[in-house]
């Protein structure tokens, strides 16, 4: 199901179909590094990943990470979308796109779309966004769709403090 289109993405719900791409970005170096290891080794992991993570998000919440694909040919380019952490008050925007996607606009397309969406659709005040201190790719991004760095902060059961971003309406 098709939540968001721009000029050259399509955001949609991820489906189990999905598993071999997820299986891929999760293990890529940037996920382990910047997001960490999720422990998804295989393509039943990955399936199991998407059923208990986004479906169930977006059954709940109405929103989760979405599938980016690319409109002209649905390759997929990585995630983006919102998310409801328990150890956080506020709704987080989240993104991870494949490597060999980076530097071509897309993470910037997509995060601007979720911005708007959760903004002008949801009815969201406040958005917020977890890097760690040394993601400064992803900070510069979430400065670009209109998130400040607000504070550190350490979430439940995670001895790393986070750099928190935050946009206010």
């Amino acid at each position: 199901m098709n939540i968001l289109e721009t000029d050259r993405l399509i955001l949609r719900l991820q489906t189990t179909e999905d598993a071999a791409f997820i299986l891929e970005l999760m293990n890529t170096p940037s996920w382990l590094q910047f997001i960490g290891d999720r422990g998804v080794r295989t393509i039943e992991d990955a399936r199991a990943y998407i059923l208990n993570g986004p479906i169930r998000m977006y059954e709940q919440s109405g929103f989760c990470l979405f599938l980016v694909e690319r409109k002209e040919d649905q390759v997929p380019l990585g995630i983006c979308g919102l998310v409801k952490r328990d150890s956080l008050e506020d709704v987080d925007i989240g993104f991870a796109f494949h490597p060999k996607y980076w530097a071509k606009g897309y993470a910037y397309e997509a995060a601007s779309a979720v911005m708007a969406y959760g903004k002008d659709t949801l009815g969201l005040n406040r958005i917020v966004a977890i890097t760690t201190q040394d993601n400064h790719a992803s900070a510069k991004l979430l400065e670009k769709v209109g998130l400040q760095f607000e504070r550190l902060v350490q979430l439940a059961n995670d001895p790393e403090e986070l750099k928190l971003f935050a946009f206010d309406s």
